[in-house]
């Protein structure tokens, strides 16, 4: 009967391990691209390959920078130029380029190279420097973001409200780089917005109610473009 007991603890135990080693923090992916630049379509496709992957929220952000080059991107917002921006000192960059990814606001790569993004996704799970340290818990639903209380960091943390379209958008391009191509964008970001800051207590904020079929994730991110703590989707 001892043997049973000892065998059936050891084997919860090692479920309980087990467990623990599959609930990875959600990793976030950002790509930065541009329906103007003809080197960005490899990183769209590569992203598309990832976005449906457990524990992986990607995202496509639209930049502006390219638009002289005589196609306006549909999806480009000056906000989203400006938070790549932002990333790049930190990231130890002169300036902002396309196509970048950014993984979980720590590491960073181009992302056109067959299986790159994975490559940077898996990096950041096994490397600490690339990864994420222990963030708050934090959760969506009845229209609030719920953060639990942790270790901030100086000046406190910035709360992001993401909306995107879930899924992948063909956009066919009239003119510029990438003129007669119809290039295929996934989960692509339409609105960025500052909730609050959080300063290590257990905070709540209201969740405004998403619109015209979006979907919603939220990020608790280091301030000018430091490491995300934590983040949610729905």
């Amino acid at each position: 009967m001892t043997g049973l007991k000892t065998s059936l603890l050891a084997g919860a135990m090692f479920a309980a391990t087990l467990g623990a080693a599959f609930a990875q923090p959600l990793t976030v992916v950002e790509l930065f691209t541009s329906q103007g630049c003809s080197s960005c379509p490899p990183a769209n496709a590569n992203l598309i390959k990832v976005k449906d992957q457990p524990g992986v929220l990607a995202l496509s952000f639209n930049v502006t920078y390219w638009d002289y080059l005589g196609w306006k991107d549909t999806f480009g917002r000056k906000e989203f130029t400006d938070r790549q921006v932002t990333y790049e000192p930190s990231l130890g960059r002169d300036g902002p380029f396309t196509p970048q990814v950014v993984v979980n606001g720590r590491s960073d790569g181009v992302g056109a190279a067959p299986g790159e993004i994975q490559k940077l996704i898996a990096k950041s799970l096994i490397n600490k420097g690339g990864g994420r340290t222990q963030g708050p818990e934090l959760s969506l639903g009845h229209g609030k973001v719920s953060i639990g209380a942790g270790k901030a960091p100086g000046g406190g943390a910035d709360i992001w409200l993401v909306r995107y379209t879930r899924g992948v958008v063909e956009v066919p391009v009239a003119r510029g780089e990438n003129t007669g191509r119809t290039l295929p964008h996934a989960n692509v970001v339409h609105a960025l917005t500052k909730l609050g800051s959080w300063n290590g207590a257990a905070t709540t904020l209201p969740l405004p109610a998403a619109s015209g079929g979006l979907s919603t994730a939220v990020l608790v991110q280091a301030p000018g473009g430091g490491p995300i703590l934590a983040a949610a989707a729905n």
